[in-house]
């Protein structure tokens, strides 16, 4: 059956950058608003936006904002393409195009009285600072929170400067590592699967949510496994592949579902019920 689509998704609105810092070497921070209503539209941690450079192209790029702050929104851009490429090239009072938001995004009320176990490696921390951000300001509603985040390099940990603030929230410990020994690092040295399995935290009560590269996702799941986590327990997001935003190209069709539509996220549950094309 042919899924109908509003014209208006298909249109993007015009926003403008009001800000743009540096994350790492290959990734800028945008703060966006300035929409045709003049309001942020809503959204929910885990949903993802397709920005439009005019005359370029668009690229589906995580909100890595809360819809807590609504005062604007944020995506983390690495630069891999034509499309980012140009974003980068782009400052503050720039327009861009928006379309979105798209994607179920993370099942938060499921969440709520649970302890929640992020996993991150690179630039997959993004789409994770909205939900941590977004529990941090509801923090009663949640029970302890444990951050795992990994990269190559010290250089590659984005968000940096909210470490601390994570740090020295209430039931919050912050777990940070590098692939390799670096010049200046005193923190831990080590994979984040490695990392992962080393913790040991409690499956009990736990929600698990992995984000990152797929060799980083492929191994962090097997650990969580040994470890007794239930693929109820699990929850990851699938990203590559994605065009449209709409479920009309067909790029990141996996059996019955469409990543843009039925995802990002899944629960390692229903991953397993698809074919092994991810």
């Amino acid at each position: 059956m042919r899924r109908r689509v509003n014209r208006p998704l298909l249109v993007p609105v015009i926003a403008r950058i009001n800000a743009v810092r540096t994350l790492t070497e290959d990734t800028l921070l945008f703060e966006v608003t300035g929409f045709n209503d003049s309001t942020v539209p809503s959204y929910r941690p885990g949903q993802f936006m397709e920005l439009s450079v005019f005359g370029i192209g668009e690229c589906p790029i995580s909100i890595t904002s809360t819809p807590t702050r609504p005062e604007f929104l944020e995506f983390a851009v690495r630069k891999v393409g034509s499309v980012s490429g140009a974003l980068h090239d782009l400052g503050a009072g720039d327009y861009i195009g928006l379309r979105g938001p798209f994607g179920n995004g993370f099942p938060i009320e499921t969440m709520k009285g649970k302890d929640i176990f992020f996993i991150a490696g690179g630039i997959g921390l993004a789409p994770l600072r909205g939900l941590i951000n977004y529990m941090l300001d509801n923090r009663d509603d949640f029970g302890t929170i444990d951050i795992v985040y990994g990269a190559r390099t010290p250089e590659l940990l984005c968000f940096s400067d909210e470490f601390e603030t994570w740090k020295n929230a209430p039931r919050t410990q912050l777990h940070l590592t590098v692939d390799s020994e670096a010049p200046g690092w005193d923190g831990n040295v080590g994979l984040v699967p490695t990392v992962v399995k080393e913790l040991n935290i409690s499956w009990q009560g736990r929600i698990a949510i992995a984000c990152g590269p797929p060799i980083m996702i492929k191994f962090t799941l097997i650990n969580l496994a040994e470890m007794g986590y239930p693929d109820e327990s699990v929850i990851t997001t699938l990203e590559l592949k994605m065009k449209c935003g709409v479920g009309k190209c067909g790029r990141c069709n996996i059996g019955s579902k469409y990543v843009c539509m039925d995802g990002p996220v899944f629960r390692l549950s229903e991953l397993k019920e698809l074919p092994a094309e991810y």
